[in-house]
């Protein structure tokens, strides 16, 4: 009998309900499972669904708990766990991307250096570890300005600086005094007017024995301030030309980041020179996965079983379905509160083209004060054409309404009020 699928799991871009279901016709499937809050929480889900066994924080310990298992295949769909992924897959000689990859996958520092190296995107960017070097900083990368983790993901402490009064205020507690802390300031990348769809697209790729493809180019929703995600549709609401100038600018990306089997996630800016390189992800996107299954009836998680296991899965043209496939989120207020109510999901249901909602948010949740992308819920569904989505989603958004406790009263709030961030 071939030996388990080993899974490095932590919150990520799949729940463990799809990958259980995704790469359960591959083999057995045992969770390396990551203490965390998020871990902790769904601990029981996990153990219905396969093996589990801990992750100690010590090497030694670690692989030799995954010897013991002689594992086929080892993955994984979070961000933060993928350098501990390529470290398992090289003592294992699995397939998987190579250290120094995983590297230049979650360090960003690390990945705008490799791109301007290899002349794929001259975005001008410049690390800080203190305050006494932002006037530097600013005076190589320019007004306006971003300030973005080294490390993360899902737009966490992330900001447009416009002054250096700005600067002060929001460096000051990612940069605090005696603290070894670093983030990256890099120039701000303006998109074109994209009317009533988000300024920029996502590719996504596999890597496997027959080198590089391009799976879908994803189209996406206006941000919501700062840089917080809403959503996303297949097909992209691009022109054939402009989505060669896409996939052309994240296969020079994708390469030189020495990549080995499995998935990738590129955002790109869509401005008036074209396109140009947000972030390269190692790992499925999020929501992909659901996204594929609704519009194409394909299983992206099975596809990346299949690349860790040194396979080349066949795949159908996903992005280029015969209706607009979409997702949007509702985002959670940026200011401390309590979740009260949740109300109109029963209704929104009912609306032609809405194929689903799900709360992720529970009555009772407290929410802390934060500017990273939070999502409350996820709604799904079809139309026509890119026309018609806008208004779908607007009639969408006006019957689900959250009511919440903040430190100044209670408001009742549509997914249309914070959208717009009421």
């Amino acid at each position: 009998m071939a030996g388990p699928l080993v899974v490095v799991y932590d919150r990520g871009a799949a729940s463990a309900a799809e990958i259980a279901v995704g790469l359960g016709a591959l083999g057995p499937v045992v969770f390396l499972v990551n203490p965390s809050e998020h871990t902790r929480r769904t601990g029981e889900v996990l153990r219905r669904l396969g093996d589990v066994v801990p992750l100690t924080g010590d090497r030694e310990t670690d692989l030799a708990a995954v010897r013991r298992l002689h594992p086929a295949a080892v993955l994984t769909f979070s961000e933060p766990m993928l350098p501990v992924t390529a470290w398992l897959a090289d003592a294992l000689d699995l397939p998987f991307h190579p250290i120094a990859t995983t590297g230049l996958l979650t360090n960003k520092v690390q990945q705008r250096e490799r791109l301007r190296l290899h002349g794929v995107d001259d975005v001008r960017s410049r690390p800080i570890s203190s305050i006494d070097e932002w006037a530097a900083a600013r005076d190589h990368v320019g007004l306006p300005a971003v300030v973005k983790p080294v490390y993360g993901q899902g737009s966490r402490n992330t900001y447009v600086i416009t002054d250096d009064a700005v600067a002060h205020r929001v460096l000051a507690p990612l940069l605090p005094a005696g603290r070894a802390s670093t983030v990256l300031v890099e120039e701000l990348l303006v998109g074109r007017p994209g009317g009533p769809y988000g300024d920029y697209v996502s590719v996504e790729s596999c890597h496997g024995p027959q080198g590089l493809r391009h799976l879908a180019v994803t189209g996406k929703l206006p941000l919501a301030p700062p840089f917080r995600e809403t959503g996303q549709f297949w097909p992209a609401a691009v022109t054939d030309a402009e989505r060669q100038e896409i996939l052309d600018l994240a296969t020079r990306a994708l390469t030189a980041l020495d990549l080995g089997p499995g998935l990738t996630h590129t955002e790109i800016k869509l401005t008036e020179r074209g396109p140009r390189i947000i972030e390269v992800n190692g790992r499925l996107g999020g929501h992909i996965n659901d996204l594929a299954r609704h519009a194409a009836g394909f299983d992206m998680v099975r596809l990346a079983g299949q690349l860790a296991l040194g396979q080349q899965g066949a795949v159908p043209p996903v992005d280029q379905p015969g209706k607009v496939h979409f997702q949007h989120n509702t985002l959670a207020p940026v200011e401390s509160c309590e979740l009260l109510s949740i109300t109109g999901a029963a209704e929104v249901r009912r609306i032609d083209g809405i194929d689903g909602f799900r709360a992720y948010a529970r009555v009772g949740d407290v929410l802390e004060a934060d500017v990273m992308t939070r999502h409350l819920d996820l709604l799904w569904g079809h139309c026509d054409r890119h026309a018609d989505l806008a208004a779908l989603l607007d009639e969408a958004q006006r019957r689900i309404c959250y009511e919440f406790r903040f430190g100044n009263g209670v408001r009742r709030l549509s997914a249309a009020d914070l959208q717009r961030g009421s």
